[in-house]
């Protein structure tokens, strides 16, 4: 006897609710965009970016803490790193994680 009025209370009020429970939701989805995804997004471009304007004579820091010149930059993503005379190791291009000194290309003219 007193469930009945409860359940028709509920049912009624619940069309209108439904879709502004949901917005807090979006909204938070929407801020984490903002402030975690598309900065993330941005950072792994512009990392792409420095990795495919390697070129021989590049000083670059690995990700292991490794200073070294580029000697070659082979096709399969990987790089030849001299870490000191005569001393040469292969890396793989994700795993360098800044050029501290750029190498300007040799002019044809």
């Amino acid at each position: 006897m007193f469930v009945t009025p409860a359940y028709a209370q509920a049912i009624g009020a619940g069309g209108a609710s439904a879709l502004s429970s949901f917005i807090p939701l979006i909204l938070i989805f929407v801020i984490m965009y903002f402030l975690l995804i598309r900065p993330q997004q941005q950072k792994v471009k512009q990392h792409r970016a420095m990795v495919a304007a390697l070129r021989r004579g590049d000083q670059i820091v690995t990700a292991g803490g490794i200073v070294g010149k580029v000697t070659k930059v082979k096709e399969a993503g990987e790089v030849e790193v001299e870490i000191a005379s005569g001393v040469k190791v292969r890396v793989i291009q994700a795993t360098i994680s800044q050029v501290l000194n750029k190498t300007e290309p040799a002019n044809d003219n």
